[in-house]
């Protein structure tokens, strides 16, 4: 069974970081790419970063380049985001799901499996 598991979100002032983890189960990692996203009430979910299954192909959204950093660990099968310089409009339920494109995209509409989401709150 796939299995995606968020973790490390919370409530952080503004200017403060997070580090978001995804252990992923069920299939082989190298295999697909892992991508975050993000929902915020009202809005549409929306590509964060994702990262490919070797870890060498990293892409970003323009409103967090510079910011948050990806990163994966395939001896623990687990996807991280570094959340760095945090802002109030970064706050959401951050979701991570997994894709068959193996250098990764951010398109939703490209991924299978999800998350449960984890909730990042920043507070001004």
């Amino acid at each position: 069974e796939v299995q995606l598991v968020e973790s490390g979100g919370g409530l952080v002032q503004a200017g403060g970081s997070l580090r978001l983890s995804c252990a992923a189960s069920g299939f082989t990692f190298r295999d697909y790419a892992i991508g975050w996203f993000r929902q915020a009430p009202g809005k549409k979910r929306e590509g964060v970063s994702c990262i490919s299954g070797s870890g060498g192909t990293t892409h970003y959204t323009d409103s967090v380049k510079g910011r948050f950093t990806i990163s994966s660990d395939n001896a623990k099968n687990t996807v991280y985001l570094q959340m760095n310089s945090l802002k109030p409009e970064d706050t959401a339920v951050y979701y991570c799901a997994r894709t068959s494109v193996r250098l990764g995209v951010l398109n939703p509409y490209e991924y299978d499996y999800w998350g449960q989401g984890t909730q990042v709150t920043v507070s001004s």
